[in-house]
């Protein structure tokens, strides 16, 4: 079965505009982890508009299922990322101050710098991912950087669905059986939903994970917490 692994931003996002602790975003995680998720994911930005980097250590301190960490490897997130030793780390090139992340790595352009990053991190025991576009040529060059797997930026399938969901999905689908090739996990994220997500999992046979966020969110406003969780896993059982 394809692990949930809820991404817990905007979390944070709604506890920082009160300036309190309220939600507490570790109980918020503990009550994920209780309630079915199989992993939490944190994306800290440098403006720590959501997630902050002081979060990370409590979180890691609390998490006992996967603790995934999503970033732009700077000099900061990558001495986070060491210090703190996620399960795993996944790299995202997001420029300063970007609203979400919405593109995947150029890992031909970038060959060497993130040859150099992913090494890093696996020598310190963390599994790494490419945020990635649904793209063979930029899979091609993930598995020359040496990455344990990749994470297919699903948004413009997400948007595409409704309109013909087999052609959204169609390059998806090539990508990961070309990672499957190369004995790359697959991983995926970005406006997958209660709609949409059944679908992806049923055609991308190898789908180690999805990271679900906003979305979760969302439905919680209607469904609660407990139930949404359960909701979305449900989908994901074949």
């Amino acid at each position: 079965m394809t692990k949930l692994s809820v991404n817990i931003n905007k979390i944070a996002l709604i506890r920082n505009s009160r300036g309190s602790n309220l939600p507490d975003i570790s109980k918020v995680a503990i009550d994920c982890e209780r309630f079915g998720a199989e992993g939490i994911t944190v994306h800290p930005r440098p403006d720590q508009r959501h997630i902050k980097y002081d979060d990370i250590p409590i979180l890691k301190s609390v998490v006992t299922t996967e603790f995934n960490i999503e970033g732009y490897p700077n000099k900061e997130f990558m001495d986070l990322v060491i210090t703190n030793k996620p399960h795993q780390c996944t790299l995202v090139p997001d420029p300063p101050g970007v609203l979400t992340s919405d593109s995947g790595w150029d890992t031909i352009e970038h060959h060497h710098f993130l040859s150099e990053i992913v090494n890093e991190l696996k020598n310190n025991g963390i599994r790494v991912s490419l945020f990635l576009n649904p793209d063979l040529k930029m899979m091609e060059g993930a598995a020359k950087v040496g990455t344990d797997r990749i994470e297919l930026y699903t948004g413009k399938y997400a948007n595409k669905y409704t309109l013909n969901k087999e052609k959204a999905i169609s390059n998806h689908i090539e990508t990961a059986n070309l990672a499957k090739s190369f004995n790359i996990g697959v991983n995926a994220g970005h406006d997958l939903n209660l709609d949409n997500l059944r679908y992806y999992q049923e055609h991308i046979t190898n789908l180690l994970e999805v990271s679900i966020g906003h979305a979760i969110v969302c439905d919680s406003i209607y469904y609660g917490l407990h139930n949404t969780i359960q909701m979305y896993l449900n989908l994901l059982k074949k």
